[in-house]
């Protein structure tokens, strides 16, 4: 059901092109979703309903959802989901208010000053997948961020379903309700981040865009990066978990799972030292599987090429093939957990011991589930508050503080041949500015 790939001899140099990854070709989408982002640039609205009738078979008389169905949503909810989305929400919006930053003044020089202000973005599109899966907690993953940094302007996307009249899951609705959310949108696919990014008659443009998404939204996303901000490419779901022999096969079976349900290109990887787990895990795998709703997603997803059993030599080797993964979730079920992850570079987040699953962080540990997939986690990190804010320096300096650096100035000006940048300089002395030379005290007559 799950391939092996015996490292136990040593590792090689090209380690990351060995492991366990998925296919996904944002390239070859990139032309595909081009003509789609045209459309809606050049036509609005009007070319945003021809492709959500196209691709979703939704005839929408408008893209923006009514008031009204949002709060008939939040009415209508079970009242057990509601009570898990309300501490969900709770959760995720204490840790993410302990993100905000706080402006911060060096004094580089007397009278001379750097101030960095975080400002958060304009407005923001946040987008909700649809599909196989309904996933109100990405409502809370992106909009919970965004509100504690401040953005004064965010709406919602999700695309239209055709079994709930057009409008999305009404369990994405009401998530938007309990949030405060009043403009949501039922658009999906690259339109929808063509439609936050050139804006149309119903929906005014955003500045940045984030959420996760298939293969179409991650090449919208590149094709218009630059028109507005993103926060990654999201790709495949992806769960590693490094274990040694005390770990339990059960939760380490379960939990390969349960990233393997997302997606039939979801990937799931184990490496461990143990072949003697790595065999009980394998034993263990069909019965889950089998036991499952989505059994057959899940055993696509296993035996697919980015799914795997890594087996290696000692824990020191598994940590540098984790690191070489760059998981978007990795678990760590070894003795002394917590010092095993403490070593652990690059992951979009990380779940230490028996106690702390993936599906945790997907909905209430508080952590973002928005996170970098494709071993992108190696140079970026998560949705958080961050994402939101830009930081800007205000630099504020004096006659004296200027003239105390403006030799300096000058020579690094004309070191690099730019003689306009030193005179910008001299200009406020009078000219009198030596190259290399201090300034007079007072201007020059």
């Amino acid at each position: 059901m799950i391939s092996r790939i015996d490292l136990r001899d040593g590792l090689p140099a090209d380690l990351r092109d060995v492991l366990p990854r998925a296919d996904l070709d944002v390239e070859a989408a990139l032309e595909k979703v081009r003509p789609i982002c045209e459309a809606v640039r050049h036509r609005g609205v009007a070319a945003v309903r021809e492709l959500t009738a196209r691709f979703d078979g939704v005839e929408l008389a408008s893209t923006r959802v009514p008031a009204e169905a949002l709060d008939r949503a939040l009415a209508e909810l079970d009242p057990r989901v509601r009570a898990a989305l309300e501490e969900a929400v709770r959760r995720t919006r204490l840790v993410h208010r302990d993100q905000r930053r706080a402006d911060v003044t060096t004094r580089v020089a007397p009278g001379g000053t750097v101030t960095e202000r975080w400002v958060p973005v304009d407005r923001v599109g946040l987008y909700v997948p649809g599909g196989r899966a309904v996933y109100p907690s990405s409502v809370v993953m992106n909009v919970v961020p965004a509100q504690e940094a401040g953005v004064p302007s965010l709406a919602v996307t999700s695309p239209a379903q055709r079994e709930f009249g057009g409008l999305p899951h009404p369990t994405i609705l009401a998530a938007c309700a309990l949030l405060g959310v009043e403009e949501v949108y039922a658009v999906g696919g690259a339109q929808a981040v063509a439609m936050f990014a050139y804006g149309t008659e119903e929906c005014p443009p955003a500045t940045m865009v984030t959420g996760p998404g298939n293969i179409w939204v991650a090449a919208a996303k590149r094709l218009l990066k630059g028109r507005i901000g993103i926060d990654s490419e999201a790709g495949p779901t992806e769960i590693a978990i490094l274990a040694d022999r005390t770990a339990d096969p059960v939760c380490v079976a379960a939990d390969l799972i349960s990233q393997a349900e997302h997606d039939v290109i979801a990937a799931a990887v184990l490496v461990t030292d143990s072949e003697e787990l790595a065999e009980a895990v394998e034993r263990e795998l069909p019965a889950q599987v089998a036991a499952t709703k989505h059994g057959e997603r899940i055993a696509e997803a296993l035996r697919g090429r980015q799914s795997g059993i890594v087996l290696v030599r000692d824990l020191d080797d598994g940590l540098r093939v984790v690191d070489a993964y760059a998981a978007e979730h990795l678990e760590i079920h070894t003795a002394d957990a917590h010092a095993v992850a403490a070593r652990v570079r690059n992951a979009g987040a990380i779940f230490v011991g028996a106690y702390a699953p993936v599906s945790l962080g997907d909905y209430l540990a508080g952590s973002n589930h928005v996170l970098p997939t494709g071993g992108c986690a190696c140079h970026s990190g998560g949705l958080s508050v961050q994402t939101f804010l830009r930081g800007i320096h205000v630099v504020d300096y004096s006659r004296e503080a200027l003239a105390e650096v403006a030799g300096h100035v000058v020579v690094l000006a004309d070191a690099e041949d730019l003689p306009a940048h030193g005179a910008a300089i001299r200009a406020r002395f009078g000219w009198e500015v030596p190259h290399g030379g201090q300034v007079p005290s007072e201007p020059a007559s």
